[in-house]
Formats: C-alpha cells, structure tokens, sequence
C-alpha cells in the first residue's frame, strides 16, 4: 500500500482529500500577529476581510522536517511506502522540509516535486492516488507524473497589482501605472515559475485571454483536463470562463477556491485555469 501525501496549497477539497485519503501537510500564515495554519485555521475570505479592516499584509511559511517525518511515521504504520507530492520548489521551501524528513525513513518515503501550485498540485496528487489503487508502483506512479508536469500549466489573473507588489513580486511603480491604466496581468505557472504570459486592458480582455489560451491548450494537447480556481470575488468571472468552454473537449475537474497561502499573494479577484493532459 502506498499513503498520498500532500501540502495545503494543493488546495483539494475536502470531499476529494476524503474520497482518495490524501493527507494534507499545512503551510502557515502569519496574520494578526498569529500563526494559522493554512485550510484548517483560517480562510481565504476571513484574511481578506481582515486587511480590508486595517490588519497587516500576511506572510506565510513552510511546514518544518519534523510536522513531516510525524506525518510520515503516521502514514507508514498502515502503509508500505510514502509518496509525498508538493508545490514548486521554485515556489516554497515545503519540499525541501519534505525532502529532509524523508531522509530518515530507509528509502520508505518518496517526495516529487510537481514544478506547480494550487490544483495543478491537487489534480497530480488525485492522479497519484488513482493509481497507488491500481496497484501501480511508485516509480510507476512518478513516471506518469513526470508526463503530466512537463505538459501541465496554469494561466490567472488578478484583480489588482497591489497584492504582487506588497510580497515583492513587482515595483510599485508597475503597479501604480498597472492601477492607472486598469491593467489586468495574465499569469502562468510553467516550469516550476510564476511568469507574465501578457496583459489586458480591463477584464473582460483579460477573461478572453484565459479563455483563448485554453482552447489553445485543448486544441494542442487534443485530450486535456481542466479545472477552475479563483479567490473571493473571482466567482463571476470563473462562471464566464467555464461557460464560455461550454461544448470543448476536456474534462472538468471542477471549481476550486485558493487557500489563504496562495490567496495571500494573488489577492482577491483572482481566478484562473489549471490544465493538464488526459491519461489515456
């Protein structure tokens, strides 16, 4: 039997997490001077809300070595071997806390690092829990992830700049000008990175943009699956994308809300596709 592990910005539902007993390890988010863990003590609206009132911007961190050898050592009392999948590297220092834990576990636990964020990481996580029931190895297992990472990505927009430019992601002069001229960013994981795939002027182009851009991906991958993310106040334009695909060849995954990890630095408004191509 092989145990999924996973972190909290996969940011899988609670019924899937259940369905295909994938533990989730939290982040944390430092905000009102406490220390929350990601999907378990705090939401996405209830850290928006709070800054609207005055608080402090947040910041997160990752799990410690030692909150993952506990998950592990839990894990592999009812489990033979551990598959532990998690958000970039490029993104986070959760797979290397991961990958120092697994150290002392005799080649027991193996982490991937699925080089993506949010459901790009829960869609793989969901795969790798599909077929640890098939009776897959975990090198089989990883194989077929190594296929859908190198094909899969996420493209969103945010409502403003100004999340990006409190945690550094750009100047505040892009972002005064990006407020100014009501510029939407189109942004992509790809290859582990957050990077600029355009802009728009205003949202509407940029929901078209989104939507333009997976019909470009289903077209090139000819068997895709997709699902739908956005924070508080992305809702109505999520609706828009999904109807606006009505009729295309994919799979949908569903409709997913970003934890407060990732919330904290896209901001509210927020929403997006992740894709990746359909097994087989």
């Amino acid at each position: 039997m092989i145990a999924i592990i996973t972190d909290s910005t996969s940011d899988l539902s609670a019924e899937l997490k259940e369905r295909y007993s994938i533990v989730s390890v939290p982040l944390y988010v430092l905000f009102g001077g406490e220390m929350h863990r990601d999907d378990i003590d705090i939401t996405t609206a209830q850290l928006f809300k709070g800054i609207k009132e005055g608080q402090k911007m947040p910041s997160t961190s990752q799990p410690s070595p030692a909150e993952f050898a506990a998950v592990y050592a839990e894990a592999l009392k009812t489990a033979d071997e551990v598959l532990s999948l998690h958000i970039s590297g490029q993104l986070s220092g959760t797979v290397g806390s991961a990958r120092l834990a697994a150290q002392d576990f005799g080649g027991k636990v193996t982490v991937f690092d699925t080089g993506s964020a949010s459901m790009g990481l829960g869609l793989m996580a969901v795969r790798a829990a599909q077929l640890a029931r098939d009776g897959k190895s975990v090198a089989e297992i990883v194989s077929e992830l190594e296929t859908i990472k190198a094909k899969s990505y996420i493209v969103f927009t945010v409502e403003t700049l100004e999340f990006l430019r409190r945690n550094g992601r750009i100047g505040g002069a892009q972002a005064l000008l990006g407020g100014l001229l009501n510029i939407k960013p189109i942004l992509s994981v790809k290859g582990g990175r957050v990077e600029s795939s355009g802009r728009e002027r205003g949202q509407k182009k940029a929901t078209a943009n989104l939507i333009a851009q997976a019909r470009d991906y289903i077209a090139r991958e000819g068997r895709a699956r997709l699902a739908f993310v956005h924070t508080p106040g992305g809702e109505d334009n999520i609706l828009e994308v999904k109807a606006a695909l009505l009729g295309a060849d994919f799979e949908d995954a569903g409709t997913y809300n970003f934890g407060a990890v990732v919330g904290t630095h896209t901001g509210p408004g927020t929403y997006g596709i992740v894709m990746e191509p359909l097994s087989a």
